[in-house]
């Protein structure tokens, strides 16, 4: 019994603290603080006294670790014994454009092994820009019994060998999620590890894999799927197999995947479109007369992932058959492609936020974009929690007036009040940082790439925004002074990345010396202390510098 597990009143109690904690046996404020599920709020519930602290530290079963240096397995498994839900982000962000060389870390395993001494009934994990060997997940599926969910975003490392052994050894699967990593795709075979009497699985995503899988596999699935290449050609009867496979999947709530899907594919899909919330089609090159029709049949969908090969005539369609819709993402097909022959524009946004008035969550890349567009989208949707927008030719002005983007930005955090994450880009100057500073006080987190005049900028985003707690900067003129200004900041933070801007490695040591808590890492090929750090990533940690860092990586 948690009684058994701690004294109230020590010596170090204050009367106040014990008086608080008192008031209700061990058992009851465990089960109260059970039902807390708010990590932040959590956290805060463990602040209030000895008491409150064990009893949150006994009762808590999920973490959330945004950095995997931040902390050590020792450290996490010491404080909360009987966790059964773990989500682990590893490697900074800016790695999923290549700013981050390979071997940098984020390896599972020693995670992993910390684990499976201490918590036997893990159930859950959740893992994000971490490297993962397929040995690790041979690991994972053999050394927890009640294992259920594995998911995966933005890692690297394993093959579908791995997803075999997964497949083999964890009997209770209800949700296997691979999307958007890094796979040694070797075949589909791994699908039928499956062992027949499995009936518990609900989630599969393997949106990324293009190896051939059989039907029969997938008839198994009840809730989520994420298909892989959709390119075989078929026989008449093999067509109606997939309709009838399809048919009886009417509770579909997420569908992905679908690569080189064709309007014959698509059709079939309409049947299983009625519940649809999240439809990712990021991986399927789809255009404006294909989308519109598979979006006349998802008259409840929250969530659209697409690529810009729709178009505006395709976002359009988005805006009328879509008034629930949440979050929109667009993605560009060809990012590194020169001139816009096809893709979105303005007014595709604008179409979505005249016909989606609850979207507030977006992630836009394209070419070109004006103030007054983005002014008119935030008026429309002034809800914004999430606004990112990714003009993909650096230091582009609004093309109608060719004046910076300042004003369509300022017009984000002035209206957005509940803005919580921002991407700029475009042509800007400091003149968008002082609104930032100003205005977006909920701000968490801040993409800035291309942009800005002076070091200014940053200062007044440092001064100004209480709540920040990642900042991520590239090819900017921000130097020592910026980097410096976040002195007092940075503690509080979870992480600051800076690369290709002007900071020096002096500029780095200030830091480490002044805030000897932080881990300062300088991403460098050697040089003075004059010399420009290529890559700056600061972080705070109470497991100190880490153990495995390469050799391309100081840590000052």
């Amino acid at each position: 019994m948690s009684s058994k597990r701690k004294k109230k009143g020590g010596s170090g109690d204050s009367d106040e603290s014990t008086r608080a904690g008192s008031i209700f046996p061990d058992e009851v404020l465990e089960r109260v603080l059970s039902l807390v599920k708010s990590r932040k709020d959590r956290s805060s519930v463990s602040l209030v006294c000895k008491d409150w602290f064990n009893a949150e530290r006994w009762s808590r079963t999920h973490v959330f670790i945004g950095n995997c240096y931040s902390v050590s397995p020792e450290i996490v498994i010491r404080r909360f014994p009987n966790i059964r839900s773990v989500s682990l982000k590893g490697k900074p962000r800016f790695s999923d454009f290549n700013l981050v060389p390979p071997n940098w870390g984020a390896d599972i395993h020693s995670w992993l092994v910390g684990f499976a001494s201490k918590y036997p009934n893990l159930e859950e994990l959740r893992l994000k820009r971490m490297t993962v060997t397929d040995e690790s997940l041979e690991f994972l599926g053999r050394s927890f019994p009640n294992f259920k969910a594995l998911s995966m975003m933005s890692c690297d490392g394993f093959s579908t060998d791995g997803l075999a052994a997964i497949a083999t050894h964890c009997k209770n699967l209800t949700e296997l999620d691979i999307l958007e990593n890094d796979i040694n795709d070797k075949s589909g075979n791994w699908l039928s590890c499956f062992p027949d009497t499995l009936k518990s699985l609900q989630v599969l995503n393997f949106a990324s894999l293009n190896s051939d899988v059989s039907f029969e596999s997938l008839e198994k699935l009840l809730t989520e799927l994420g298909t892989g290449s959709f390119s075989q050609d078929l026989t008449l009867r093999q067509y109606y197999d997939l309709e009838d496979a399809f048919k009886s999947c009417n509770n579909l709530h997420t569908l992905s995947g679908l690569l080189e899907s064709t309007v014959l594919y698509l059709q079939v899909l309409f049947p299983a479109s009625a519940n649809l919330t999240f439809l990712n089609l990021s991986y399927a090159i789809l255009h404006s007369g294909e989308l519109a029709g598979l979006l006349s049949h998802c008259p409840v969908l929250r969530r659209l992932w697409v690529l810009d090969t729709v178009e505006d005539k395709g976002l359009k369609a988005v805006g009328l058959s879509c008034p629930l819709l949440e979050e929109l993402r667009v993605f560009p097909a060809d990012p590194y492609a020169d001139n816009l022959v096809h893709g979105v524009t303005e007014s595709g946004f604008l179409a979505v936020s005249y016909g989606c008035p609850k979207l507030h969550y977006v992630l836009y890349f394209c070419h070109q974009m004006t103030n007054e567009a983005v002014a008119t989208i935030v008026q429309n949707c002034p809800d914004f929690t999430h606004f990112r927008l990714c003009i993909m030719n650096p230091h582009q002005p609004d093309y109608l007036t060719k004046q910076p983007m300042d004003e369509a930005f300022g017009a984000v955090v002035k209206t957005c009040s509940k803005l919580r994450r921002l991407a700029i880009s475009g042509l800007l100057t400091d003149i968008t940082f002082e609104y930032i500073g100003k205005y977006a006080k909920n701000l968490e987190t801040l993409s800035v790439a291309f942009a800005g005049s002076s070091d200014w900028g940053m200062q007044c985003v440092m001064s100004g925004c209480p709540k920040l707690r990642k900042l991520e900067i590239r090819d900017s003129p921000f130097g020592n002074a910026a980097l410096l200004s976040g002195l007092e900041r940075y503690e509080s933070m979870r992480s600051l990345w800076m690369s290709a801007c002007k900071v020096t490695m002096n500029g780095c040591r200030i830091l480490a010396k002044q805030v000897p808590r932080l881990n300062v890492e300088v991403i460098k090929d050697g040089g003075s202390d004059e010399c420009e750090a290529e890559s700056v990533y600061v972080y705070r940690s109470v497991a100190g510098p880490r153990r495995d860092a390469p050799s391309f990586v100081l840590t000052l």
